[in-house]
This record gives structure tokens, C-alpha cells and sequence, in this order.
């Protein structure tokens, strides 16, 4: 009994309170009224705001996804240039994109590398698939783009990390071709500030846990790919402008973007890049390695030390230098007249023009 009346006691409600105002007396109903008028108001507006919110993400990925879909397929980038096509009509320049690089940024290094790069041939650019880095795939790009042009001769521009790619595509060519497949020969190979291997890359640590989470199935989700850009950019803000913060890591929140599966293959195939694999595969290939000193994402002189040793026989010029430029690792983009001289010294030793081409424009030195 005891325990039934204090349940009883537990249970039983006591008389409702009158509401106080803010001094602690009772609330007048206005007050009550004007609160909860502006609850309500609260409430509508944190509503339509996350509403807002949230169906812009949702327009953003699927744009993001309907464009990625897009960019299924490895392609090539050709810059329109009729007058290029004239002068050399069996000769192209191929630019092999860095890191991250879109298909549109790799469009914009070409155009403004012609004033160079277009005195020695027609100008493309590698467009990376988004369902990830494949070299196979790269390398029937390129023999179709070769086929469907009738080019006979490539040289090739390795943007930072495309670099190695270049270096595995010219051997792959190389090798078909002394098999006794009809394939272009490959003229010249200029890398730009490209790691030799991943002990040149500074963050090496960071590809580490990229590419032990890929090779355990993890895929980075595409809204967590802009965050990590900006984090990597403030980090090594150093080398960059606020400016260029910014603006490289709004483009990772663009529908244009690279996707992160991308990121994540380019991420292995740096990893898993040697060096070693292709010293002595590139015949009579000339080859050129510029950087910067001051570069502090690739280690210029580990990787400039390490091409030297591997391709002696093969490597024209390795001592000039982008100094000056902003960011200092691999930007012609951002930097293209400083590159454009650069390359105005170092092209004429990789490819001498021919006596009949020798006043044809300012990339002859």
C-alpha cells in the first residue's frame, strides 16, 4: 500500500503556473502573443533558409553529377588553330595535366604555352576521365587523336605529375612502334617540375593515407573534396596568394572540377610511380626538366638529381629555372610569359628548327 500511494502521489498533476514576463511576474497575454508571433516568425525563416540551403547543394551535385557523367571518357583537348595545322601537319604537342588539373585549366595552359610551344607543332591537351586515371586509356587517346589527324610526330608537355605519365606513354610508343606498329614517334618530352619519384613530393605523407583508404575501397564523396582543397590551400598558403587560395579552391566546388575518384587514382598512380622502370626506355627521345628552388610541393632538387641520373642520355637540359613564378610549382597558368621565355631558350635545344622554318616566329632562339 505504501508503495501504491506514493505512485499515486508521483503521478498526480499540480495546478498549471502563470508565465512570467522577463522582471518575474506573471506575463501579460500581449507578451505571450508577440512571443510566440516571433517564434513562428523564427521558425519560418530558419525553415525557408535551410530549404534554400539544401536545395542548392542538391542542384549543385546534380549538376555536378550530370557533368561529371559527361567526362566518362579520356579525350583530347585540340586547340583550334588552323594556321598550326598549315606549318605543321603532322606534328603536335600533347600536354600531359597535372594534379587536379580540369579540362578546362589544361585548355588554358595551352593557349597561353602557344606563343612558345606553337612554333613547333599543333597544340593538344589530355582530358582525364572522371571514372579515373588510366594509362590505357590515355595511350588509345592519343593513338586515336594521332590516327584521326594524320600526325606523325608528338612532343610532350608534362605538367607536374603528368610528367611521369608522359615518360610511361612515350616508352609505351616506343615499344609498339619497335614491334612494328604504325605509331607516332615521340620528339620531345619537357617536364615541368615533375616529382621523379614520390619520395619528391613534400606532402608524401598525405598520399600515403589517400591511397591506402582507395586501395581499401573508401571514395572520398565529391561534397568533401572543395573542404580538403581549401584546408591543403591555407596550409600551404605560402606559396600561394589569397587570391589564388580562393580561386583554386572555389574551381575543386565547381560542377567542372575533377572528380574525387580521379584524384584519388592520379593519387596512386604518383604513389606507385619508379622511375627505374623507364630508364634506358627512351631511345633518342630528348628531354628537358625546368623548375623552381623554391617550390615547396615537388623538392626541386631530389627530383631534378633524380631525372639526371636515370636519363642521362636522354636529358638536353635540366638547369633552367622558373624563378620568379607564382606559385612556384608548375604554373603557367598563372605565369605565362616568364614560361613562355623559358621555353623560348629551352625548345630550341630540345627541337632546332628547321633552316627553312628559322624566321617563322619567337620561339626560335
Amino acid at each position: 500500500m505504501p508503495s501504491a500511494r506514493m505512485s499515486w502521489v508521483s503521478t498526480k498533476q499540480s495546478p498549471p503556473r502563470p508565465a512570467l514576463d522577463e522582471g518575474g511576474g506573471a506575463a501579460r497575454p500581449g507578451s505571450l502573443l508577440r512571443t510566440a508571433d516571433r517564434m513562428r516568425r523564427v521558425s519560418r525563416r530558419a525553415f525557408l533558409t535551410g530549404m534554400i540551403g539544401g536545395g542548392l547543394l542538391a542542384a549543385d551535385m546534380l549538376t555536378t553529377r550530370a557533368v561529371q557523367n559527361q567526362r566518362r571518357q579520356t579525350v583530347m583537348l585540340a586547340a583550334n588553330d588552323d594556321d598550326a595545322k598549315r606549318r605543321f601537319p603532322g606534328t603536335s604537342w600533347v600536354l600531359f595535366p597535372g594534379y587536379k588539373t580540369s579540362w578546362e585549366e589544361a585548355q588554358l595552359i595551352i593557349t597561353l604555352l602557344a606563343p612558345s610551344l606553337g612554333e613547333r607543332g599543333q597544340i593538344a591537351a589530355l582530358g582525364y576521365s572522371n571514372d579515373g586515371l588510366d594509362a590505357d586509356q590515355v595511350m588509345a587517346a592519343i593513338l586515336h587523336h594521332a590516327a584521326q589527324n594524320g600526325l606523325t610526330e608528338l612532343h610532350f608537355y608534362g605538367h607536374s605529375f603528368g610528367g611521369m605519365l608522359a615518360v610511361d606513354v612515350a616508352s609505351r610508343l616506343l615499344r609498339l612502334g619497335a614491334a612494328g606498329s604504325n605509331v607516332p614517334r615521340v620528339g620531345a618530352i619537357v617536364l615541368d617540375s615533375t616529382p621523379a619519384s614520390k619520395y619528391d613530393v613534400k606532402d608524401i605523407t598525405w598520399f600515403e593515407g589517400v591511397v591506402e583508404l582507395y586501395e581499401l575501397g573508401f571514395r572520398v564523396p565529391s561534397l568533401l573534396r572543395g573542404g580538403y582543397e581549401l584546408g591543403e590551400r591555407i596550409i600551404n598558403k605560402h606559396e600561394r596568394t589569397w587570391t589564388q587560395v580562393v580561386d583554386q579552391a572555389l574551381e575543386q566546388l565547381t560542377p567542372l572540377a575533377p572528380s574525387s575518384v580521379l584524384i584519388q587514382t592520379e593519387s596512386e598512380y604518383i604513389y606507385n610511380w619508379d622511375v627505374t622502370r623507364f630508364a634506358g626506355e627512351l631511345d633518342r627521345v630528348q628531354m628537358g626538366f625546368i623548375g623552381n628552388p623554391g617550390d615547396q610541393t615537388v623538392d626541386y632538387e631530389s627530383a631534378r638529381s633524380r631525372w639526371e641520373q636515370n636519363f642521362r642520355d636522354n636529358l638536353v637540359s635540366s638547369s633552367l629555372q622558373t624563378i620568379g613564378a607564382f606559385p612556384a610549382h608548375a604554373s603557367p597558368e598563372w605565369n605565362a610569359s616568364l614560361y613562355n621565355s623559358v621555353l623560348g631558350t629551352l625548345l630550341p635545344q630540345l627541337l632546332p628548327l628547321p633552316r627553312r622554318l628559322g624566321g617563322s616566329g619567337g620561339g626560335a632562339g
